[in-house]
């Protein structure tokens, strides 16, 4: 789950695509990249960076889909997706993307129902790039405790984890 700009190029020396949009939302402003007609990677961007229409149709569905999201927290995502990811990262997020709105699972319960450790359902997590859509904020420490997101154990990234959870009505200490 990138939860900042990407470099300008790639570790192989390819240039990085740029933002398809900046959309300014309650909690960060998101930057979403496409390639081919599917999302490959929302990113979480200071409140301080400025908007970006949308560069084709494709990316404005997304936008609209992102706005159906924040307006009804229920609302299914069904964009095409192509985020990068090893085999055992993209299994962690078929069973994260199987926890309903409203509901978390801990680290641990999700590294047992995939036979690993929560560790590295953890560091799965955090390179989701669609973490979004990919709803990697519904996966919380054990007890019910915030845990990580996007690799941090406190701050702003925490922050943006509440949010998304309580808009989707979830109840701390519940």
């Amino acid at each position: 789950m990138k939860r900042a700009p990407a470099p300008l190029h790639t570790a192989d020396g390819a240039r990085a695509a740029p933002y398809a949009a900046k959309l300014r939302t309650p909690f960060a402003v998101l930057g979403i990249r496409t390639a081919n007609g599917k999302l490959t990677g929302v990113d979480y961007l200071p409140r301080s960076e400025r908007a970006q229409r949308p560069v084709d149709a494709f990316t404005a569905e997304v936008v609209a889909e992102i706005g159906r999201y924040l307006a009804d927290p229920q609302h299914r995502f069904a964009l095409p997706l192509d985020p990068a990811g090893t085999p055992f990262q993209r299994r962690v997020w078929q069973e994260i993307d199987r926890i309903p709105v409203g509901e978390s699972r801990t680290y641990g319960e999700i590294a047992r129902a995939l036979r690993t450790g929560p560790r590295a359902v953890g560091n799965a997590c955090g390179a989701n790039p669609i973490a979004l859509v990919t709803p990697c904020h519904r996966v919380v420490g054990s007890r019910g405790a915030l845990g990580g997101f996007g690799g941090a154990a406190a701050g702003d990234p925490l922050r943006i984890k509440r949010w998304l959870l309580v808009h989707e009505g979830y109840r701390f200490g519940a």
